[in-house]
């Protein structure tokens, strides 16, 4: 059985409950661009996933299903009996594993810049990452995964926001960096992404590398209830470099789907 931990969590704005899970190196500042459109419309809980940000260092290595656990145990301590979910990259991840287990605790849910249906190149490629990063260090990779990130235009009109990115991911304990960079590699949510009921908004980047349209198309037709929104030229980092734009589709999914009751 999968053993939760109290990780840090922030609650803002008004309205229904919606919980916001951040990737992979990641914190709950990462939604700092989306909140203030999310904020008129819900109740957003922002959390920092075990080992992150201002969440406890962990020691033991962890697994998805850890991950869910703690958002359980968040949702619990918030005290909100059902809500909306939503992650980014590894996070989308997390949000259909908790839906799948905690079926009548989910309104809808939002997939953004998340995997599944990898082929064995696709494998490759990612796997090929954590090793690199195994071997030579994370310093010495994480450059190379700016450009999958941002648009170069991003780069270059935003280098702030870019180097904040790639210290916190620095600051990290690389051995907790490492574990949810093999949980994202290593998940494949196709087997089970048709037993996910809840309304899903399926989103990612025009020229996302890793979690491309190809990709999303098969997890929007694998959810039996989805939306599926491709942003154009766009890649990975969708919540620094077009947050606004994130929280607008947010918040149309949601309230079309109060339009449908």
């Amino acid at each position: 059985m999968a053993t939760a931990i109290d990780c840090e969590y922030t609650i803002s704005g008004k309205g229904p409950a919606l919980f916001l899970i951040h990737g992979i190196g990641a914190a709950r500042d990462t939604w700092r661009f989306a909140l203030p459109e999310l904020e008129k419309h819900f109740t957003v809980v922002t959390y920092d996933l075990r080992g992150h940000g201002s969440s406890p260092a962990v020691s033991e290595e962890f697994g998805l299903q850890e991950l869910v656990a703690d958002l359980e145990r968040v949702r619990l301590r918030a005290g909100f009996e059902k809500a909306h979910f939503s992650g980014h990259s590894l996070g989308g991840m997390i949000g259909p594993a908790y839906a799948r287990a905690f079926p009548d605790r989910v309104l809808s849910l939002g997939l953004l810049s998340t995997a599944a249906f990898r082929t064995p190149e696709d494998c490759r490629k990612v796997m090929a990452v954590v090793k690199a990063m195994e071997e030579k260090g994370i310093p010495q990779v994480l450059e190379t995964l700016v450009d999958r990130w941002y648009t170069d235009d991003f780069i270059t009109s935003h280098p702030e926001i870019v180097k904040r990115r790639l210290e916190q991911v620095v600051n990290t304990d690389p051995n907790v960096f490492l574990n949810v960079f093999r949980i994202y590699a290593g998940t494949e949510m196709s087997p089970w992404l048709h037993e996910v009921k809840a309304p899903s908004l399926v989103l990612t980047g025009e020229n996302d590398g890793g979690c491309n349209p190809r990709l999303n198309r098969q997890i929007a037709s694998a959810l039996p209830d989805s939306r599926l929104i491709v942003l154009p030229q766009y890649k990975h980092s969708i919540l620094l470099e077009a947050g606004e734009t994130v929280a607008r589709e947010t918040v149309s999914f949601i309230q079309d789907l109060k339009a449908r009751t």
